[in-house]
């Protein structure tokens, strides 16, 4: 049980998710802090007990794999992580399993590859996986499965993976677990403030340095953009320091005193258009659209995407895909998902009265 009692917990969520980077779990050797693990582990359960749905996005798989195993010869990165990742998931899927034991908790393990997220019908699969497993009192941890993804594959890191976690199951806070309290205005080391809080559509990009985890793929930059699109969809998001004690029960519970960035949600997002948000890296296509159509978009009104608008189309796909749609200029706008296949579609090119290519219910668009 928690050793600290320092405040009473309510439900004040319903559903969080809670991602923990590899600068969280790994000590500087780069092996698994089980120590730390388990301190997060008591703050988890101590949420459930509560009443409070939590779904763990959990690096730490490498790290463990690291702190087993001795490579008989030269690997590259590849070969280091699809080693270290397929003896280390099972490592770190036990310890979690033991953690939560020891508070009564069963928990379960989610292994998922960014393919997994690209067919709305995988997505949904997914989606009924975890609601089942909440829905029986499981804590499911969820990671990437780094022995198969490779390359494009692959996520940008676990801060991807935790925003479209967040998304797709309605969660109400998502928290960013890494090893500093959050954005700053500059560096930190020299006296610059912590941004406490940011603001629906506010841009803090010109404090986001390019600097990346020691053991882990992604960086304050990742985790910016991330938090900002999320926060759009409707979901509140921290990133804070999971070397705190007690950082998780205290982010639930003291509000704004806790060291963090928190960005404020803006109004709720549709499920489908969270799913959409989400999928421009699965884009089967381009829609590059005219300057009348780049301005009726540009409108206040909720516009969907007509064939008059389009001045021509690039790839190939089908009905139901994803499509980039693409300014004059050549920026992607947004991505929208395609009411036809891209045959028919060029055939309605610059067409008056013919029905949208992309409604507006299923159209996203960068802010």
């Amino acid at each position: 049980m928690l050793k600290d009692s320092r405040h009473p917990l309510t439900p004040a969520y319903r559903r969080i998710v809670v991602k923990i980077g590899s600068q969280v779990l790994s000590r500087p050797d780069g092996t698994l802090d089980v120590t730390r693990m388990s301190a997060l582990v008591d703050q988890v359960a101590e949420l459930h007990k509560k009443g409070m749905e939590v779904i763990l996005v959990s690096s730490g798989a490498v790290a463990s794999g690291r702190s087993e195993v001795q490579p008989q010869r030269k690997l590259d990165q590849v070969e280091q992580r699809q080693l270290f990742s397929a003896v280390g998931q099972a490592i770190l899927i036990n310890r979690y399993y033991a953690l939560f034991r020891d508070h009564g908790i069963v928990c379960g393990q989610v292994l998922t590859t960014k393919e997994n997220f690209a067919d709305r019908r995988h997505y949904l699969n997914q989606k009924r996986c975890m609601e089942v497993m909440l829905d029986n009192g499981v804590v499911p941890v969820i990671n990437e499965n780094d022995t198969v993804s490779v390359t494009e594959l692959m996520f940008t890191d676990n801060d991807e993976l935790s925003g479209l976690i967040a998304s797709m199951m309605n969660a109400e806070l998502l928290i960013m677990l890494s090893n500093v309290d959050g954005i700053f205005q500059g560096d930190p080391a020299c006296g610059a403030e912590l941004i406490r809080e940011v603001q629906p559509r506010q841009d803090i990009s010109t404090y986001i340095t390019q600097n990346k985890s020691s053991f882990g793929r992604g960086g304050m930059r990742s985790k910016y953009g991330i938090a900002a699109k999320v926060a759009e969809e409707g979901i509140t998001v921290v990133i804070a320091n999971g070397r705190r004690e007690g950082i998780i029960t205290d982010l639930v519970s003291a509000g704004p005193s806790v060291p963090c960035t928190r960005f404020i949600a803006e109004k709720r997002s549709s499920a489908v258009k969270k799913w959409i948000a989400h999928s421009e890296g699965f884009a089967k296509g381009e829609l590059h659209i005219n300057e009348g159509c780049l301005q009726a978009l540009g409108s206040s009104q909720a516009r969907s995407l007509l064939p008059v608008g389009i001045d021509h189309i690039e790839g190939e796909f089908e009905k139901g895909d994803i499509v980039r749609i693409v300014s004059p200029d050549g920026t992607v706008l947004g991505v929208g998902k395609i009411r036809c296949d891209s045959e028919t579609a060029r055939r309605s090119l610059g067409k008056k009265g013919q029905k949208a290519l992309i409604h507006y219910d299923y159209l996203y668009l960068e802010p």
